[in-house]
């Protein structure tokens, strides 16, 4: 019964810090195309910060509401749960964006990456053939599949790291 009541409670706090997690992307997401940073080097790489907080407080929350105590597996759960309910949430609202909403968006990275590769003193034909390559990737629907995994992935990896700071073992346990 204990751990029926543990699981509960870990798979709550994993899916309230997901759906906060998830809106917080879509706001991130916006920001930085209407403003337009999204074809910023590193820009996105930001986006890590809030996530990194919200799994902290995930974990922070499971603990104060518990017994005090999360194990490493737990923690990891928790922040691999947090990532797989955010990582659905801005993907499918990425996709709905990009797909109905801004049917230029691709446009406009096209442009940017085009102008970065002539910057950096690539042929033209150099930088047909690359964005030729990149041009299966760049899509909707690609966008929903690789942010649904690399969203899950990187929460993993994220949560692997953030897990080992912030696991509190019950001595009772070992």
């Amino acid at each position: 019964m204990e751990d029926k009541l543990e699981k509960s409670s870990v798979k709550q706090v994993s899916i309230k810090w997901g759906l906060i997690a998830g809106v917080v992307s879509m706001v991130f997401f916006l920001t930085i195309t209407i403003t337009e940073t999204n074809t910023t080097p590193g820009v996105s790489w930001l986006g890590l910060i809030p996530f990194i907080i919200i799994v902290v407080l995930a974990h922070k929350e499971f603990k104060n509401n518990g017994d005090g105590f999360m194990s490493y597996s737990q923690g990891l759960g928790i922040g691999t749960l947090v990532s797989l309910v955010s990582a659905v949430i801005s993907s499918v609202f990425s996709y709905i964006y990009i797909k109905f909403v801004d049917e230029g968006y691709f446009d406009r990275i096209e442009e940017q990456t085009i102008r970065s590769m002539e910057e950096q003193g690539l042929s033209d034909e150099e930088i047909e053939r690359a964005m030729e390559i990149t041009a299966n990737f760049t899509n909707p629907e690609m966008t929903l599949v690789f942010g649904l995994i690399a969203g899950v992935f990187f929460g993993f990896v994220i949560s692997l790291i953030i897990t080992a700071f912030t696991k509190n073992s019950n001595p009772e346990d070992v």
